[in-house]
């Protein structure tokens, strides 16, 4: 190590040691890196334990992470998390009461079975339903097959496998999907859910996905000109002030605030911003997105161990890129039924899912088409102007008899250029158990971390960013109140449960 970085440390650390010396007079100063859902969560629950002497520090001129309202041809409209996907089951969604009867938030149905009737060809006109539904009916058969193949693994993940694999071995897409149709509905099933093809996405912790199996399959879509992002600034209002609108406006609260170092040792932490501050305290949280913990956005002093870097790589960030068209009429179809729609190309995931908005925005004209993965990435690279001559494009194909006009906006975020995000949502990966996840949540010292890639069950999810503040906080509250450490659970621990539970029995 360098001599500066040497000097520079020892300063640093000596702040955290002389306000650590204030804490048991005060009580324990906690610094959360992000306001965005699980930020604001964990900052709630540690309130709530006693803990106040918080300070939330966040890159961006705002709060609100990944829910983010955007104004676009004089609507809100939502460019991050958009669903309260879970609905309609036997356990509520923590989510759902806060948008449905507290907030009142204008939400509507996602009639996903739909799809089917709406499958257009590449060179224009519908398929067949019929010969759709068939397709489709076979893809959920061998997805049904896949759940009851996972119930058979060893829990450790070690028989894990890709969701592809799973298709080959029921003989559904020995190869992958080849047909237009069957790669559009792979698609759909797959991608829009998890933002990666099958290939990568693991089978044993998506199928069954815990969401739907615990909170219902119904997805309710979020429409409200106060924005999805509300939902943050109303859990954040029960310890910080807001404004007349009910956004946050508290000075514990500090916006365009960018880490870029965190310094800790036994005694306390340090955490420097970009701009030159510096800030002591006992304990950070960080909540920034996976994306951002695997780039050299923050550095760590000491660095990271390696078991801690190993769990932060091993995990996937996703690009769910959703693109916003306006155009001077509406062209295509609307009504019951008509939500959805799907170009069947034979590009895998080229402009491929589209929403049409009518419903929810009478007369606006706006068109939603969402791409991940790669063609995210390849789409945020080239100018806007390209990406809407595209998607007109396919739009003229699909609508082959249509005078389609040329959009007279277009709206493309881009979550994976930028630093603050490097992505949309974590996907979990083949191969990867809870133990990876419990070093990916573990603190390494007093320094702590979540986020929703921290959800044991419902990562890449709104509510899993909620769940997963609050289960972090907790693990903060046991160490400040009870000194527990946090223990990771061995990889083998579930097995080992269930094999002294066999032997119990035949005893």
């Amino acid at each position: 190590m360098k001599p500066s970085v040497v000097i520079a440390l020892a300063a640093v650390l000596l702040v955290a040691a002389q306000y650590a010396s204030l804490a048991d007079a005060y009580g324990p100063r906690v610094i959360i890196v992000g306001a965005g859902m699980s930020g604001i969560s964990t900052g709630k629950r540690l309130w709530e334990s006693g803990v106040r002497d918080l300070l939330i520090l966040e890159a961006t001129e705002r709060v609100g992470g990944r829910m983010h309202k955007h104004n676009f041809g004089g609507l809100n409209v939502e460019i991050g998390a958009n669903w309260v996907e879970g609905v309609g089951g036997d356990k509520v969604n923590p989510i759902w009461p806060i948008v449905n009867s507290t907030l009142k938030l204008r939400n509507f149905y996602s009639d996903f079975d739909s799809v089917v009737g709406n499958v257009y060809k590449e060179d224009g006109g519908l398929y067949d339903e019929d010969y759709v539904q068939q397709r489709m009916d076979r893809a959920y058969e061998v997805d049904d097959m896949g759940t009851n193949l996972t119930k058979m693994m060893d829990p450790s993940g070690r028989d894990d496998i890709s969701v592809l694999a799973m298709q080959r071995l029921f003989n559904h897409q020995p190869n992958g999907p080849a047909t237009p149709v069957d790669m559009a509905l792979d698609y759909f099933i797959y991608d829009y859910e998890f933002a990666e093809p099958p290939r990568v996405t693991s089978l044993q912790n998506t199928n069954p996905l815990p969401t739907d199996a615990d909170f219902g399959e119904d997805s309710q879509f979020v429409a409200d000109q106060r924005g999805f992002e509300s939902i943050i600034h109303y859990v954040g209002s029960s310890y910080l002030s807001t404004d007349a609108n009910g956004a946050i406006s508290d000075r514990r609260v500090l916006l365009n605030k960018v880490v870029r170092r965190i310094a800790y040792n036994n005694r306390g932490v340090v955490v420097k911003t970009e701009d030159g501050s510096a800030y002591g305290a006992d304990f950070v949280v960080v909540s920034t997105s996976l994306g951002v913990l695997q780039s050299d956005l923050i550095q760590f002093t000491p660095q990271l161990p390696f078991w801690k870097i190993a769990a932060i790589y091993r995990f996937d960030m996703a690009v769910y890129t959703k693109i916003f068209l306006k155009f001077p009429r509406r062209f295509w179809p609307v009504g019951e039924g008509k939500q959805f729609f799907v170009y069947a190309s034979r590009r895998r995931g080229y402009y491929g899912m589209w929403q049409s908005f009518e419903r929810e925005y009478p007369g606006a004209n706006v068109l939603l088409v969402t791409v991940t993965d790669d063609e995210s990435r390849r789409i945020e690279q080239q100018p806007d102007n390209v990406t809407k001559a595209e998607a007109v494009a396919v739009l003229r194909k699909m609508f082959p008899d249509a005078d389609v006009p040329d959009a007279t906006d277009i709206y493309v975020p881009r979550w994976w250029s930028n630093r603050f995000f490097k992505g949309s949502y974590s996907n979990w990966p083949i191969g990867v158990n809870r133990y990876e996840y419990d070093q990916l949540r573990a603190p390494v010292g007093r320094v702590y971390f979540t986020g929703e890639h921290t959800s044991e069950h419902y990562n890449g999810y709104v509510h899993g960013a909620y769940l997963a503040g609050v289960d972090s906080a907790n693990i903060l509250i046991n160490r400040i109140f009870r000194n527990e450490e946090y223990k990771v659970r061995g990889k083998y621990d579930n097995q080992a449960a269930e094999v002294n539970g066999k032997v119990a029995e035949a005893k």
